[in-house]
């Protein structure tokens, strides 16, 4: 079905950042814009998402350009989830920024910045065009690239040179495999090459721009041995910034992982071995890397690359229980780790740092707030029944079906492992008393009523969508059930570009 209101989504954001550009020294106008647009994009995506779950795919020509000859974009019903994830992410970060990011921030430039990375995140999970989410990627990466700087601390600058460099090196990949594609295919049209690749005759030719792209969307993903860019560099930004990055950036690279490697390159034996080795070094480096973290940003960070492994082990085994669990762990863990990131930012307006070392007594004085916080954090852990419990049952069953052992032994080592650097987080930064004197101050009591509200209110929001997540499990299991349905059969995706004629040569 054709629908125009596709793009809505991208054109919010790209309208509130030109509105914001106009007014750029006014930043209290700047704020009210932000959580607006970021308002209305959340309605625009809720309503999109209604309308794809109801009616089935819809697709977009542009230029009224009939596919595969024009860039299209379709919404079938990972996109728009993708995008409702996103919106209600980029919502209450917004929120979250118009008390968290200092003045100055504002006035480099943060909230039209923020809202073009809102921009090409809700493009790239909308576009059915490979060359255009090469686009869009960029779009991301200048965006955050920027974000990451602002400020300019050496600290910040260390980080965003190695996060542009690993970028730049996936973007090269990734634009030598759409070469390939395009020289051996002449389409760019993801659902024409779906057809074009299954009748091309060369299969080496295919591995090879399969590989470059395993490799550019791999380290966009932060996956074994490519994510070394991830922990040194999302403890520089401002939390805000850290937590659309945490939330958002490397899920970007999962869709991606999915989207082409059901459509295009479906995954034969030895592609399906190599992303579970890669899955089972990416969680077992992660959890290690989180274990000797005193940072809360630094542990939260690791905490990110041993899950990403989840997903990617979903993804190697290839079957509907575990692309069900993937695509459920996804959808946790956007909430969760953009949540994680807000309370690492509270944690620090509260106290002044983030060194578990020198923290403590928080529950003692925000009790209220630290059982929200506490919520959370066994919702990251997966204690059931909260969200991050059952999209582990589909991993394990399935593992366990498949005979994938060493998988099974990651899970349980990096669910521990977790387990176990949450709880001594609790205990240092909430239920111990605070060994330094001098932290003791309390900065968020010095605040205005209001700007506690801020803080507080976005990490009230995603937890209650977390415990939705999880409380009402089965509500999320018909969605991630019709996802992998979709995902292991394509043609829907493919009449939904292509029209039916192309199932009638």
């Amino acid at each position: 079905m054709i629908d125009n209101h596709i793009l809505a989504p991208v054109f919010i954001h790209l309208f509130t950042a030109i509105l914001q550009l106009i007014a750029w020294r006014k930043t209290v106008t700047q704020r009210f814009m932000s959580v607006g647009g970021t308002f209305i994009g959340l309605l625009i995506a809720i309503r999109l998402f209604a309308k794809v779950y109801t009616e089935g795919s819809l697709t977009m020509n542009a230029s009224n350009w009939e596919a595969p000859f024009g860039i299209v974009f379709v919404a079938d019903l990972l996109a728009v989830t993708m995008v409702l994830l996103t919106s209600i992410a980029g919502f209450t970060v917004s929120i979250f920024s118009s008390v968290g990011i200092a003045r100055q921030r504002m006035l480099y430039g943060y909230f039209p910045i923020f809202h073009f990375l809102l921009m090409g995140l809700n493009g790239a999970f909308l576009t059915g065009d490979i060359f255009n989410l090469y686009v869009w990627f960029e779009v991301i990466i200048i965006s955050s690239f920027v974000l990451m700087t602002l400020g300019g601390r050496k600290a910040q600058l260390e980080g965003a040179v190695k996060y542009m460099a690993m970028n730049i090196l996936a973007s090269t990949f990734f634009l030598t495999g759409i070469g390939i594609l395009y020289g051996i295919t002449g389409s760019l049209n993801m659902a024409d090459l779906s057809i074009r690749i299954r009748e091309f005759h060369n299969q080496s030719l295919i591995d090879i721009a399969a590989i470059f792209f395993l490799l550019g969307f791999g380290i966009k993903s932060a996956v074994f041995p490519l994510y070394y860019w991830l922990p040194s560099s999302y403890h520089t930004p401002p939390s805000a910034v850290a937590a659309t990055f945490g939330g958002l950036l490397t899920k970007v690279g999962v869709y991606a992982i999915l989207r082409v490697f059901s459509l295009m390159f479906i995954p034969d034996e030895f592609t399906k071995n190599l992303l579970m080795v890669m899955a089972v070094l990416t969680i077992l480096t992660g959890a290690f890397g989180a274990l000797i973290k005193t940072n809360i940003r630094r542990l939260f960070s690791y905490l990110i690359v041993c899950h990403i492994g989840f997903m990617l082990g979903g993804v190697a085994m290839f079957t509907k229980a575990a692309l069900m669990g993937a695509v459920f762990y996804l959808i946790h863990d956007i909430m969760v780790k953009t949540n994680m990131f807000l309370i690492a930012g509270y944690i620090r307006q509260v106290r002044g740092t983030m060194d578990m070392n020198r923290l403590g007594g928080l529950y003692a004085s925000y009790p209220l707030i630290s059982l929200v916080i506490a919520l959370v954090l066994f919702s990251l852990v997966g204690v059931p029944p909260l969200s991050g419990f059952w999209p582990k049952i589909y991993l394990f069953q399935e593992a366990f079906v498949g005979k994938q052992y060493f998988f099974v032994g990651a899970l349980i080592v990096g669910s521990l492992v977790t387990m176990y650097v949450i709880a001594k987080m609790w205990a240092d930064v909430f239920w111990k008393k605070c060994p330094d004197e001098s932290v003791m101050e309390d900065n968020f009591k010095d605040l205005p009523p209001f700007k506690k509200v801020l803080l507080v209110m976005p990490i009230v929001i995603l937890c209650s969508v977390t415990l939705y997540i999880g409380l009402n499990a089965e509500n999320v299991v018909v969605v991630v059930d019709r996802i992998s349905n979709e995902l292991l059969d394509t043609s829907s995706y493919i009449r939904t570009v292509l029209g039916d004629k192309v199932f009638e040569k």
